[in-house]
């Protein structure tokens, strides 16, 4: 990174790239804004003499940003283990969809996270199976392009022991990484809904892989499945069911995390977010987060 001015608007212009690195580390917005937060508390709290030794305020933060973020997913699993249901990251909206539909959009931070391949559910859930030096290493020089030289300063490593981390972490990516088309995706998602607003069972079991899984996160705030359902014929008397007990939900198109997905809502209320991975025409996995902590920046500011 190159040398950035110890202004107070260059320090604060990082914040936008730090936001981007810490939602790809922990896979929420919130906990991503409050490690960003922290970050620059201890930016601050430096005597001045010593932010004017520091040559690149942007890579101190960053460095700062990481090792955070890095202490946050050591102690994720231990509050993964008290989380009520399978825990899955938080799906991220695409604003400038939101704004156009005429709803009040999502708030900032979220607006701030650039949406590619690296936000989708799909890419989000192999990172949370990967060890958190594993997905600091990964993300931060495969998706962000930062040197090993500087990653080890982050993890505390030689250069070559975090390269081989992220060779590590590949490996576990790889599956997760061929691209399907966003209208072949579009078109699949999209018949998933027809689908499932007519309740036609062997229209759903169609579209969705013999061997897809479902997994729902309420975290314990609302009704979802505690266990991923396995098989598309009973994810679609599943679906169906649903459909029967919740009268009047209003199911839309809408990107979620880069890619082609659903959200249900009831009188303006977004109830859950579903998104959707694809292979060779129909869906193998959904992931529907319905806790509302996890939906705040679906909601209007």
């Amino acid at each position: 990174m190159g040398t950035v001015g110890n202004s107070t608007d260059g320090v604060a212009g990082e914040r936008r790239q730090l936001i981007n690195v810490a939602y790809r580390l922990l896979g929420s917005v919130t906990e991503a804004e409050d490690a960003v937060q922290d970050a620059y508390a201890r930016w601050y709290g430096l005597p001045r003499s010593r932010q004017e030794e520091i040559r690149s305020p942007g890579a101190w933060l960053t460095t700062v940003t990481c090792r955070i973020c890095l202490d946050l997913l050591g102690s994720a699993r231990a509050r993964r283990e008290r989380y009520v249901g399978v825990w899955l990251p938080e799906p991220l909206p695409d604003r400038a969809e939101w704004d156009q539909a005429g709803g009040a959009g999502p708030a900032d931070p979220a607006d701030q996270i650039v949406l590619d391949e690296s936000v989708s559910m799909a890419f989000l859930v192999v990172l949370e199976s990967m060890t958190p030096a594993e997905r600091v290493a990964f993300v931060l020089h495969d998706v962000f392009r930062y040197p090993f030289a500087e990653i080890a300063d982050v993890l505390g490593r030689t250069p070559a022991a975090c390269k081989q981390l992220a060779a590590s972490a590949r490996r576990r990516a790889g599956a997760a990484r061929a691209p399907v088309p966003a209208t072949g995706r579009a078109d699949v998602v999209r018949h998933v809904k027809e689908a499932w607003e007519s309740k036609d069972i062997a229209a759903l079991v169609g579209v969705l892989d013999p061997a897809a899984v479902m997994t729902a996160d309420g975290g314990g705030m609302v009704g979802a499945a505690l266990r991923p359902i396995e098989g598309g014929a009973r994810i679609a008397l599943y679906m169906v069911a649903i459909a029967d007990k919740a009268p009047g939900l209003e199911l839309l198109e809408r990107t979620v995390g880069g890619v082609p997905g659903l959200v249900a809502q009831r009188d303006g209320v977004v109830m859950t977010v579903a998104a959707f991975d694809v292979s060779d025409g129909r869906v193998t996995r959904i992931w529907a987060v319905r806790n509302p902590e996890k939906l705040r920046p679906w909601a209007g500011s």
